[in-house]
């Protein structure tokens, strides 16, 4: 199979991840349970390289520091010094302040779109974009790659597993899984990812379903939101699909 590496122009941080577990989780951001927050962010750096997603050096450096906290807080504490710091302060500090700007620039980003609703320059020219293509445009609705991840690790997890290991070339590829998907799609109307993976037993089928989810995304053929109540990603057409017996006819 040709590889395929899939390059994001817009990737969160490792701040970023650490805010998603936080908040998946409703954990208080004061008091990180560091030992399952290590174990989770080494986990999802293992599933970003299984999907070749390139992986910036500011996460090594963020596991490294978690692993570093755990150790520190393993070791016993110095009884003459009661008031030594606690060894996650440091990162609190810095989750704390980046979840405030984090939060002040997407509400400044809230008030740039509804102004641009209420005025325009009449240069629609040298604008970016219009307001039907605003409403129409938003192709990942407040779905961040950590849910992707999210939802691609439960879809692993659930993966039947084989005590005897089979080595088998799987010939398949991106395209033939992105026909597959807007088949799926034209058949069952709108999905999620688990839906479209339930029935696959082979991890790289999975990993190539889910790099064509990506890529038909970004080919603003498909439209990603979150799926309430679990780890999964809903899936929809952006354009209405034709049923395959109609199509057929």
């Amino acid at each position: 199979m040709t590889a395929y590496r899939v390059k994001l122009t817009e990737f969160e941080g490792p701040l970023d991840l650490l805010l998603f577990f936080i908040k998946r989780d409703e954990l208080d951001i004061t008091n990180i349970p560091i030992s399952r927050i290590t174990k989770e962010f080494l986990e999802y750096l293992h599933l970003m390289a299984s999907l070749d997603l390139e992986v910036a050096g500011d996460f090594i450096v963020m596991a490294a520091t978690l692993m570093q906290i755990k150790v520190r807080m393993l070791l016993p504490r110095d009884e003459n010094a009661p008031d030594e710091e606690d060894p996650r302060a440091e990162l609190v500090r810095r989750l704390v302040e980046y979840k405030r700007f984090k939060e002040m620039a997407q509400e400044f980003g809230t008030l740039e779109t509804e102004q641009r609703k209420v005025y325009y320059r009449k240069f629609f020219e040298a604008d970016p974009r219009t307001l039907v293509e605003e409403e129409d445009d938003d192709f990942m609705k407040d779905v961040s790659l950590f849910n992707l991840i999210s939802a691609y690790k439960t879809a692993l997890n659930q993966m039947p597993r084989k005590v005897i290991h089979e080595v088998q070339l799987m010939p398949v590829s991106v395209d033939e899984q992105m026909s597959f998907v807007m088949d799926f799609l034209r058949v069952h109307g709108p999905t999620t990812l688990l839906a479209l993976v339930a029935h696959m037993v082979e991890k790289i089928r999975i990993v190539v379903t889910v790099i064509a989810v990506l890529e038909l995304t970004k080919n603003k053929v498909i439209v990603l939101s979150p799926a309430e109540g679990r780890e999964d990603i809903a899936i929809r057409s952006v354009t209405p699909l034709v049923p395959m017996n109609l199509a057929s006819a």
